[in-house]
């Protein structure tokens, strides 16, 4: 396929795991042809208004807010304030998809991508919707009766969208998310300074941390770290903890443990890994898949429509990965993650089973379909 220079308005973000995908799909529509525009429309105050610009795009902020379910004043106040701010997120929309003039709007989820869309849909502008989770959130169940084509990355999705519409794409990750040689390992346990010699458990929370995780991992060090002879932990604590973390570790000796806030080579800390403890959000899940690694997810409770559970699931199905639910992470996470670290056979029948859940070509995918409806 030839692909032409085309104008691309992608819509949405709130967290990470919209706002990579998008980037990825992007980062592919100007690869594809140098000489296509994207402009991104997000939310005004969301992460997305710096991360975006970081990776090199423009976007501009529409005054969109979530629906506040915990209710006190401010957030009553909040919600009163809410058609308003949809109506002004509307209007705003109309007049970016008229001064921009897209060939195609390309919406990822959160709380951007509903007006954004509806107002594409109501130009006679084509939609694509990417849902990245295995089950769909309220907005892109809304917007799917008008999208051109919807792409998951999860089977079933029928329960959700116009099984006609639907295109089994995966999600777009990180260009650098691979399977991993023997030498990437080595690289690995150089960078972090980690012994070839041990087995190693990865832990990761996310930019902000997890703590569940964090609590997880605290209750195995007060307890004398039990089964852990031989092991090394790489874990990252996230920033909103790392204070905390600090103070609790200050005066311990352990050698075998290494946590920072942020880990930067993730393509690293994953080659290095013989098990990932992690949340199981769509990005996340991604990119397990994508390198092939045993994991032992736990999904976080504190997100719409429970559906970290169903992304974990979808795996844990397959014998694809294990699975502990956060309110039994203190007691049980460890302990879970040290028995499948000393069974090296079952630790194979999960990285063989997950690594065939890979979509890879994600990002490709998503961008062909966009050309498709051009």
């Amino acid at each position: 396929m030839k692909y032409k220079k085309i104008r691309a308005i992608i819509s949405g973000g709130g967290t990470g795991g919209h706002i990579f995908p998008a980037v990825s799909i992007a980062s592919k529509l100007k690869e594809l042809n140098p000489e296509t525009e994207i402009l991104f429309v997000g939310a005004e105050g969301k992460m997305e208004m710096e991360k975006v610009p970081a990776a090199g795009f423009e976007i501009i902020g529409l005054p969109m807010a979530g629906l506040q379910r915990k209710l006190n004043l401010k957030n009553i106040i909040q919600n009163l304030k809410l058609p308003f701010k949809l109506i002004s997120s509307v209007c705003k929309a109309g007049r970016i998809i008229d001064q921009f003039k897209p060939d195609i709007a390309i919406g990822v989820g959160g709380f951007a991508s509903a007006p954004l869309l509806y107002m594409a849909g109501r130009k006679g502008i084509p939609t694509l919707i990417q849902e990245q989770n295995g089950f769909a959130g309220l907005t892109n169940k809304r917007l799917a009766s008008k999208a051109g084509s919807i792409c998951v990355a999860y089977e079933g999705m029928e329960k959700f969208f116009p099984v006609e519409k639907i295109c089994m794409s995966g999600n777009p990750i990180r260009a650098n998310i691979h399977p991993y040689t023997d030498e990437d390992k080595a690289e690995g346990l150089k960078y972090y300074g980690l012994n070839a010699d041990k087995k190693h458990i990865l832990i990761v929370g996310g930019s902000l941390g997890s703590g569940t995780l964090n609590a997880a991992m605290r209750k195995w060090i007060e307890d004398g770290c039990p089964g852990g002879e031989g092991v090394e932990v790489l874990w990252q604590c996230g920033k909103y903890y790392k204070a905390g973390i600090d103070a609790f570790m200050q005066g311990r000796q352990l050698p075998n443990i290494k946590y920072s806030d942020f880990i930067g080579r993730m393509d690293l800390a994953y080659a290095l890994s013989d098990v990932v403890i992690s949340r199981s959000g769509a990005s996340s899940i991604s990119e397990i898949c994508a390198i092939g690694k045993a994991s032992v997810l736990v999904p976080s409770p504190n997100v719409a429509e429970d559906h970290q559970t169903h992304n974990a699931m979808a795996l844990v199905r397959k014998d694809a990965a294990l699975i502990v639910k956060d309110a039994e992470a203190v007691e049980k996470l460890l302990p879970t993650t040290l028995e499948l670290l000393a069974d090296q056979k079952k630790i194979e029948t999960i990285e063989q089973n997950v690594l065939k859940l890979a979509l890879p070509d994600a990002a490709q995918t998503i961008a062909d379909e966009a050309y498709k409806l051009i």
